[in-house]
């Protein structure tokens, strides 16, 4: 493909912008394989650089004789106007936009064409993470889990790592036959060790047991080897009883308990990935609409039924956590394919129970691990956020719910996470569009086919520069070793204000606050020290008084 194809209309003259906030500018309009560019001579700080992915909607308007207006909403949720005298090139600017924006192939996407300028961390992102460092962390203290290489060639299960943590006492080939037994390959996997309890919990695609209601030894073999000695676990379905019947009807379903005695099933009802389209919608709609009034705004608020959905994830992951640290008890999560709202619930135990996911290198580790080597499928699920009218096939803005349940906890524990908002809305943006590789293709056997860790740079090399993450560290945080129960009560639940109403002037300010937050404890820093460096001094000079 030849990206001049789609550019019709590659220079456009006199072409006004307006910024929010802002008055108009003229100035040249560009469309580039990759961005919009916007620059006016006479006043270089309205220059506009906007990746093609970055854009979330077109609004085409024609104006009386040959004027047009397009605006455009991004994925951040910052709104673009731009003036055109000429009709046919506004049509063609927003063709081009809206066709290079949802390219199918990866390698054709910026990271494979960026090249940062300065040098970046001298840890290498590519290789921060893997399977054998994952294992060395969570697994050391036990003798009952392995790394198997199954999955080398991707065959066992495409969507999988080409290794994973399973039970020392299962074979290669029970995992194969497992596979054969769980959708898409999914078999049963190690996501999290509890070391304080010793149990773990795992992750699988739904079984399929087709309409005979077929059994497999070696799966049942696979989840067992998880239990402790005449100890039961817990299956949790992220769907809802109805749901999980509806499956069963077409081959699919829960574990029989006929064949799995050892193990209840317990059912949550977090909404299908194609239900959240709706929802970001009507809670965007409401959010871009400066001129509601409180109650309507609040009833849009309402009727999107987001908080809904992050009450549902929040409360599936605090019952989980429950079972794993208070009752000691193994959990299988799954729901359909076991994408989605398993990976939403067994990464947010890990951010309950784990302290070290709380932390800047440990919540990137957490991603790595539960989101792109568990195979997300990231280039899919986010083409779109779910705002513009236009769906396409497996859109769904999961991984942002995900992020919006981790900013609830951080709310509520604000001194126990590294990071602060700032770190997450980075995340949240780079998923949806970027100049690095690491949030690029569905999974790992699609990565490694188009060479992506020796043509892109990581996210994680360019994050962890000092200059980088430091706007992003959480000024108030003390390491706390212990697990964070958050609240999932109504009541404690908000909106991600830093995020959907980043661009309103009021929320703006905010900054200023966290700025003076910042101001104060780098003093009171300071002050500590000293007051030790005091402490000291006095200590020598009792010494030598005493010395005398």
């Amino acid at each position: 493909m030849e990206f001049v194809e789609y550019i019709k209309s590659p220079r456009i003259e006199k072409v006004l912008l307006k910024r929010r906030h802002g008055t108009k500018v003229e100035g040249t309009l560009c469309v580039t394989g990759h961005h919009l560019i916007f620059s006016s001579r006479t006043q270089h700080e309205e220059e506009l650089f906007l990746l093609h992915s970055a854009v979330e909607s077109i609004e085409k308007k024609i104006l009386s004789g040959e004027q047009a207006i397009l605006t455009i909403c991004c994925k951040n949720f910052d709104l673009v106007k731009l003036e055109f005298s000429n009709t046919e090139e506004a049509l063609n600017v927003a063709s081009s936009i809206e066709d290079l924006s949802v390219i199918d192939d990866s390698s054709l996407k910026y990271p494979f064409f960026y090249r940062h300028l300065q040098s970046l961390s001298e840890e290498d992102g590519w290789d921060m993470f893997s399977t054998d460092i994952e294992f060395s962390m969570m697994c050391t203290s036990t003798q009952n889990w392995r790394i198997s290489h199954v999955n080398r060639d991707y065959k066992t299960c495409p969507s999988y790592p080409s290794s994973v943590i399973v039970p020392a006492t299962v074979t290669d080939e029970d995992i194969k036959a497992s596979a054969q037994f769980r959708q898409g390959g999914r078999f049963p996997v190690l996501s999290y060790f509890h070391k304080p309890t010793g149990v773990a919990v795992l992750r699988s695609g739904q079984p399929v047991l087709g309409l005979g209601n077929r059994r497999c030894k070696d799966d049942e073999k696979l989840i067992n080897a998880a239990l402790k000695e005449k100890k039961k676990g817990i299956i949790v379905d992220t769907r809802s009883q109805a749901a999980t019947i509806n499956s069963r009807s077409k081959g699919g379903g829960i574990e029989p308990e006929s064949n799995y005695p050892q193990w209840k099933r317990v059912n949550h009802n977090i909404e299908k990935y194609s239900a959240l389209n709706d929802s970001i919608a009507k809670l965007v709609e409401g959010a871009l609409d400066h001129h509601l009034s409180m109650n309507s705004w609040l009833s849009k608020l309402e009727s999107s039924g987001w908080l809904d959905h992050v009450q549902a994830v929040l409360s599936s992951a605090h019952f989980v956590a429950t079972c794993v640290d208070k009752q000691g008890v193994p959990v299988l999560v799954h729901g359909d394919a076991g994408y989605d709202a398993t990976l939403q619930v067994t990464s947010l135990v890990q951010v309950i129970l784990e302290p070290n996911c709380r932390t800047v290198k440990g919540f990137q580790g957490l991603i790595d691990r539960e989101w792109l080597r568990a195979g997300y499928p990231f280039a899919t699920r986010c083409i779109k956020v779910g705002v513009s009218p236009i769906r396409y096939k497996g859109q769904g803005p999961c991984f942002l719910l995900f992020l919006e349940c981790v900013w609830q906890i951080y709310q509520q524990f604000p001194c126990s996470f590294q990071f602060n908002d700032k770190f997450l809305q980075f995340l949240y943006q780079h998923s949806y569009y970027s100049q690095f590789g690491t949030f690029l293709c569905n999974n790992e056997f699609e990565r490694a086919a188009i060479k992506l860790k020796k043509k892109t740079i990581s996210l994680w090399s360019f994050i962890n520069q000092r200059e980088v993450i430091a706007p992003m560290l959480n000024s108030m945080y003390e390491m706390n070793v212990s697990a964070i129960w958050p609240s999932v009560s109504s009541q404690s639940l908000s909106l991600w204000s830093g995020l959907f109403l980043k661009w309103q002037k009021s929320h703006r300010n905010g900054d200023f606050f966290w700025e003076e937050v910042r101001r104060i404890q780098n003093n009171n820093k300071e002050l500590k020290h000293k007051a030790v460096s005091l402490r000291k001094e006095f200590a020598q000079l009792q010494a030598s008084l005493f010395g005398r």
